[in-house]
C-alpha cells in the first residue's frame, strides 16, 4: 500500500497520467473541497483552467442516503425516473427536496465562487476529480451533472480507488485514470500522511491562484471596444472573447441596425456565457448607412465582413480559435457571400430572419454548415429561406420558430433562435477543433 503525503503530491503524481489529454485542451474540475488541490496540481500540470464542479444529490424522503438523483450549478438536473417511481415520490416531495439541495448548493456556490462565474462546460473535455473514491455515489452525479452543463467528454481521476471502481461506476465516465486501486480497500483517509480536512479558505485560494495563472476561470481574456480599419474607413466594433473559448462568432447586422441592436446583443450575451467569443461590428459608417443602395449591397458588406474576419485571425487572443458568422436581414445574405469566398475557413453560418436570397447567386458554391431560423408567422421571408435552402449544396438546417415574426419580439422567441444557435456553433467549433486546420488564404 502506497500512502500520499498529501493531497498536493498526490495531484502532481496524477498529472502525468492524464498527459495524454492536453491537446483536448480539457477543463479541470474538482469536487470541493479534498478534490480540489488534486485538481490543481492537475490543471497546472496540463496547462488548463480549474474550476469546481458543485454537486448535491437528491436523497429519497426518509432514506436520504439512497440517491433519486442530483443537481449542479446553472440549473443541471440528472434523476433517476425508475427509483423515484418505485419510492412513490410525489412529484411536490421531489420538488421539495430540489428546493432544501438547491439552497445549500448556492450556499456553497457563493463561498467558494465569490464574483467568479462557472467555467464554460460546453463542447469540452472535462477532467472531475477527487481526492478519493469510496462509493463512487458522488463521483457519479459530478460526471451526470457535467454532461448535463455540455460536457463532450468526460474523464474522472482519482489518486485512489477500490477495485472494480470503474465497474461501479460503468457509463459514468468516457475514461478513468487512478494511481491505485489497494485491496483490501479502506476509508480514502487511509491512504493519506496527511489527510486533514480542506478549508473553504483553502479552495477559494486555489481557485485564485488559478485564475491568477490563466486569467480566471469563467473570467474574460478579451473585453474592449475595437477599431477596424477597412476600405480607408475605420468601423467600430465590440470584441469579448472568454478564457478558454472554443471559438468566436462574428455578427453582420442587417439594415437599419448597428452592433448595438439589443438583439443580437442578447444572442452575442448567451454565447459568450456558453464560452463562445463575439464580434458585434458596424458594418457600415453612419455616413455611409445614410446611402440606403449601400445598406443593400451585399458584395460590398460582404467584402467588410472578410477584411474583419482576416483582422480578427490575425488578433491576439483569436488567433487559431475557429470563426463562424451570425447574420440578420441583409447582414445574413453578406455572411452567406462571405463564406462562399476561397480561403475563407469559417465551420458554420446561422442566419436569423435573413434575406438569403440577397445572396441566391453564390448559395450554390456554399460548403459551409449553415442553419436558417425564421418565425414561423414571418411569412414572406419564411418563403424566401425555404426557396433559398432548396438550393443549397451544404449541411443545413431550417428551424422554424413558432410565433415569432420578423423582429422576433415575441416573448421567448429570441431565445429559441439563440439557443438554437448556440448549438450550431458549438457543434461545429468542438468538430472543427479535432480535425487539422490549415493556414486562411483570404485575400
Amino acid at each position: 500500500m502506497m500512502r500520499f503525503p498529501d493531497r498536493v503530491e498526490a495531484g502532481r503524481q496524477l498529472a502525468p497520467l492524464l498527459m495524454h489529454l492536453r491537446d483536448e485542451h480539457p477543463v479541470v474540475v474538482g469536487l470541493p473541497r479534498g478534490g480540489v488541490p488534486v485538481a490543481a496540481e492537475v490543471a497546472r500540470a496540463l496547462g488548463a483552467p480549474l474550476d469546481i464542479v458543485l454537486v448535491r444529490k437528491l436523497g429519497v424522503p426518509g432514506q436520504p442516503e439512497l440517491a433519486m438523483g442530483a443537481i449542479g450549478e446553472g440549473g443541471a438536473q440528472v434523476l433517476d425516473h425508475d427509483l423515484i417511481r418505485a419510492a412513490g415520490v410525489s412529484a411536490q416531495a421531489l420538488a421539495e427536496v430540489e428546493a432544501r439541495a438547491r439552497i445549500e448548493l448556492d450556499r456553497r456556490a457563493r463561498t467558494f465562487r465569490a464574483d467568479r462565474t462557472p467555467f464554460p462546460l460546453a463542447g469540452r473535455t472535462v477532467v472531475i476529480i477527487d481526492d478519493g473514491v469510496a462509493t463512487g455515489a458522488t463521483a457519479g452525479a459530478a460526471c451526470q451533472v457535467v454532461r448535463a452543463q455540455g460536457a463532450r467528454r468526460v474523464v474522472l481521476a482519482t489518486p485512489v480507488a477500490p477495485p472494480g471502481w470503474t465497474r461501479d461506476l460503468a457509463g459514468a465516465a468516457d475514461e478513468y485514470v487512478c494511481i491505485q486501486t489497494p485491496d483490501p480497500f479502506m476509508a480514502v483517509g487511509r491512504f493519506y500522511v496527511d489527510f486533514d480536512q480542506t478549508t473553504d479558505a483553502q479552495v477559494t485560494a486555489c481557485l485564485d491562484q488559478a485564475a491568477a495563472w490563466r486569467g480566471g476561470p469563467g473570467n474574460m481574456s478579451i473585453e474592449e471596444e475595437v477599431g477596424i480599419d477597412v476600405d480607408g474607413v475605420r468601423l467600430r466594433g465590440d470584441l469579448r472573447i472568454p478564457e478558454g473559448a472554443i471559438g468566436v462568432v462574428i455578427f453582420a447586422h442587417g439594415s437599419g441596425s448597428s452592433r448595438r441592436s439589443p438583439r443580437n446583443r442578447a444572442v452575442a450575451d448567451l454565447l459568450v456565457r456558453a464560452g463562445v467569443g463575439t464580434l458585434l461590428f458596424d458594418l457600415l459608417t453612419v455616413d455611409e448607412e445614410r446611402d440606403r443602395f449601400n445598406v443593400f449591397d451585399v458584395e460590398l458588406l460582404a467584402g467588410r465582413l472578410l477584411l474583419v474576419t482576416h483582422w480578427l485571425r490575425g488578433r491576439s487572443g483569436a488567433a487559431g480559435l475557429p470563426i463562424g458568422y451570425f447574420g440578420a436581414s441583409t447582414g445574413a445574405a453578406a455572411a452567406l457571400w462571405a463564406a462562399t469566398a476561397p480561403g475563407n475557413d469559417v465551420v458554420a453560418v446561422v442566419s436569423r430572419g435573413g434575406r438569403v436570397d440577397l445572396a441566391d447567386e453564390r448559395v450554390h458554391v456554399l460548403a459551409v454548415p449553415t442553419m436558417l431560423v425564421v418565425g414561423s408567422d414571418d411569412h414572406a421571408v419564411l418563403d424566401l429561406n425555404r426557396r433559398t435552402r432548396s438550393r443549397m449544396h451544404c449541411e443545413s438546417e431550417l428551424v422554424v420558430v413558432p410565433g415569432a415574426t420578423h423582429l422576433f419580439d415575441e416573448p421567448g422567441t429570441l431565445t429559441i433562435a439563440a439557443t438554437e444557435a448556440k448549438r450550431w456553433f458549438i457543434d461545429h467549433f468542438t468538430a472543427a477543433r479535432q480535425r487539422p486546420r490549415s493556414a486562411p488564404a483570404i485575400s
